[in-house]
C-alpha cells in the first residue's frame, strides 16, 4: 500500500534545505532518482499502517549526492521523530561516518529555524533536538561503545569499506527491535576488493539476490546504479545509467576525460570501473592479466567444431581443497583461425558445500550449469577424470597431455598404456612455465585466442598472482594467489607442452599477411 503523506513529508523537510560542499548555499532539489528513494521507502506501508522497508539498500558511485541525501533525511528524522529518537551514522573509520555528520552541520549552519531547535556539539560529533532530545550521534567501527544503543535509525555509511563485521552485526542484530518503525540506511558504493569474505560483499551479494528475486524479504528495499560488467565501459550511455546525478552533480566532460585515461592505462581502467562505473573490481590485487582480457576474448563458437582437431591438454590435479583441472588447448587448423580452449574442473563435493557457505563462491550454481563436476566425498576421486580423459581420446586428436608430475603420475596408471604414452612432465618452476605464460600473454593481448563463456574460468583467470625474476620469468603462485587459479594453471601447462612440441609453423600461415596500406 502507498501512504501518500507519508512519502511526502520528507520530500517537502527536505525541499527547504540548502546543500553543502561544492553546491554550498544553493536550494536542495531533488532529482528523480532520489524522490523516487524517498516516496518508495516512506510511502510504502503494511496492513499495520507502519512503513514496510526496514532497510534500504542504496549502492551508487561516488559523487552522485548519496551523502547530502542521507544527511538530509538524518535531519528529518532528528526534527521530525518523536521524543527519544536515536540516530547513528555509521562507518569504518570516524573519518568517514562523519561525512554524513559534517553535511547535517552545514545545512544546519544554513537555517535559522534547525539552528535554534537543534544544538551541535562538535567534539562529541554529536547533535541534540533541544525540544524531543533525539540526537544524531557518529559511531565508527574504530570506537563504538555498545551500551544504552536503542536505534530508529541507522546510517551505515561506504559498508564495503568495513574490513570486520563487529559494528554491522551489533546494529544490525536486535538493534531497533523495541521501535516501531526502526530503519537502516546501507548506503556505499561497490567494494575495491571483493574477496567475497567481507560484511559488505556479503550484504550486496544478499541485496542482488533480494532485488532479483532469489530471495523473499519484503522488509529490504534495494536500489543498485552500476554499469554490467559485460556492458561497453565507453558507450556514454551506461555512464548515465550508473550516474543518474551525470550531468547535475557530475560534469560529462570529467567523466570523458576519465574513459580516455581508462583505454590507455589497466590501472587507470580499474578506477574507472570501480568509482565511476561501480563494479566490485580487484582494484588491491596485482594480478597477472588484466580481467578484461578475459572478457574481451570471449566468444560464442561451437564446441562441436572442436571435434576431431588436435590440441594439447593442461592438466592439474589436486587432493583435497583445491579444484582439479584439465583444459584441451586447440592450436590454428583446419576450419580454426585462432587458439581455442574448454575447461573441464572437478571439486570435491563435500568441501565444495563446506567453502559455498563459508566464502560465499557459487559451485552449487556452476554445478548446475555445467561449468564444474563435482565428485562425491571430500577428496576429488580421480577416476571421474579418467573417465573425461578417454572421452577426450574419442572426441579430439590429443597429441600430449602435459602437466605437473606430482599427481600426474597417479592418474597416468589409471589410463591404457596408449594414452599413457602421451603424458609429459611440466617443470612447475619459471624454467617451465614461463614460456607458457609468455605465450598466452601475447596471444590474450592481441585477440589470437579464445574460449566460450566459463564463470569459473573467468573467476580463476582473475585470481592469478604471479611470481617474476630479475630477467622477467614468471610463473603463478598457488599460496599467493586469492582463490583457486588451477583451471589457468592447467592452461598455462597445455601451451608450456604446445611451444615445446608443436611443430613450428609460420606466424603467416597462422594469421595470412597483413596490410598496412
Amino acid at each position: 500500500m502507498i501512504d501518500r503523506k507519508k512519502a511526502q513529508d520528507p520530500i517537502n523537510f527536505i525541499s527547504v534545505l540548502h546543500l553543502t560542499g561544492d553546491f554550498y548555499g544553493k536550494p536542495f532539489v531533488l532529482q528523480g532518482w532520489q524522490r523516487e528513494i524517498i516516496e518508495d521507502v516512506y510511502g510504502t506501508i503494511n496492513e499495520n499502517g507502519l512503513r514496510q522497508y526496514q532497510y534500504v539498500y542504496l549502492e551508487i558511485p561516488k559523487k552522485n549526492g548519496k551523502t547530502e541525501t542521507t544527511a538530509g533525511l538524518g535531519l528529518y528524522h532528528l526534527v521530525c521523530d518523536g521524543p527519544g529518537g536515536q540516530i547513528y551514522c555509521c562507518a569504518a573509520e570516524r573519518e568517514q561516518a562523519g561525512l554524513v555528520y559534517k553535511a547535517a552541520k552545514q545545512m544546519i549552519a544554513q537555517d535559522s529555524g534547525l539552528n535554534e531547535i537543534l544544538k551541535v556539539v562538535d567534539s562529541q560529533k554529536l547533535i541534540i533536538n533541544k525540544q524531543t532530545g533525539t540526537f544524531l550521534k557518529v559511531l565508527s567501527a574504530e570506537a563504538f561503545s555498545k551500551h544504552g544503543i536503542n536505534p530508529t535509525v541507522i546510517i551505515f555509511d561506504e559498508l564495503h569499506a568495513q574490513q570486520k563485521r563487529d559494528l554491522w552485526d551489533y546494529m544490525t542484530f536486535a538493534a531497533g527491535s523495541a521501535r516501531r518503525e526502526p530503519l537502516w540506511w546501507v548506503i556505499t558504493t561497490a567494494g575495491d576488493d571483493p574477496d567475497k569474505k567481507s560484511i559488505g560483499w556479503e550484504v550486496h551479494d544478499q541485496a542482488v539476490k533480494i532485488r532479483d528475486g532469489e530471495l523473499i524479504d519484503p522488509t529490504w528495499y534495494v536500489k543498485i546504479f552500476s554499469t554490467p560488467e559485460d556492458a561497453d565501459i565507453y558507450d556514454e550511455q551506461v555512464w548515465y545509467e550508473a550516474n543518474p546525478s551525470l550531468g547535475v552533480s557530475i560534469d560529462i566532460d570529467k567523466v570523458r576525460q576519465e574513459a580516455l585515461k581508462a583505454r590507455n592505462n589497466p590501472a587507470n581502467e580499474k578506477l574507472f570501473r570501480w568509482l565511476r562505473l561501480n563494479q566490485w573490481v580487484a582494484l588491491k590485487r596485482t594480478s597477472w592479466l588484466p580481467l578484461t582480457l578475459w572478457d574481451t576474448t570471449t566468444r560464442d563458437w561451437n564446441p562441436a567444431d572442436l571435434l576431431g582437431k588436435r590440441c594439447y591438454v593442461g592438466i592439474d590435479l589436486s587432493s583435497k581443497i583445491d579444484l582439479s583441472a584439465a583444459v584441451p588447448l586447440f592450436m590454428p587448423q583446419d576450419g580454426i583461425d585462432d587458439w581455442r580452449f574448454l575447461i573441464n574442473a572437478w571439486v570435491p563435493e563435500d568441501n565444495m558445500r563446506e567453502r559455498e557457505n563459508r566464502d560465499h563462491i557459487p559451485y552449487g550454481e556452476w554445478v548446475k550449469n555445467g561449468y564444474l563436476n563435482a565428485t562425491p566425498g571430500d577428496v576429488v576421486d580421480y577416476s571421474f577424470i579418467r573417465n573425461s580423459i578417454e572421452k577426450m581420446e574419442l572426441m579430439y586428436d590429443v597429441q600430449y597431455y602435459c602437466g605437473d608430475p606430482w599427481h600426474l603420475e597417479v592418474l597416468r596408471q589409471l589410463l591404457p598404456v596408449n594414452t599413457q604414452r602421451k603424458f609429459i612432465e611440466i617443470s612447475q618452476m619459471m624454467s617451465g612455465m614461463s614460456p607458457g605464460m609468455g605465450e598466452l600473454e601475447r596471444l590474450f593481448r592481441a585477440g589470437m585466442i579464445s574460449h566460450t563463456k566459463q564463470p569459473l574460468g573467468r573467476w580463476s583467470f582473475g585470481n592469478v598472482v604471479v611470481a617474476t625474476d630479475g630477467n622477467e620469468n614468471q610463473k603463478p603462485m598457488k599460496n599467493k594467489s586469492y582463490e583457486r587459479i588451477d583451471p589457468i594453471v592447467a592452461l598455462i601447462d597445455a601451451m608450456a607442452g604446445a611451444i615445446k612440441l608443436e611443430p613450428k609453423r609460420s606466424i603467416y600461415e597462422e594469421r595470412g599477411m597483413l596490410s598496412l596500406a
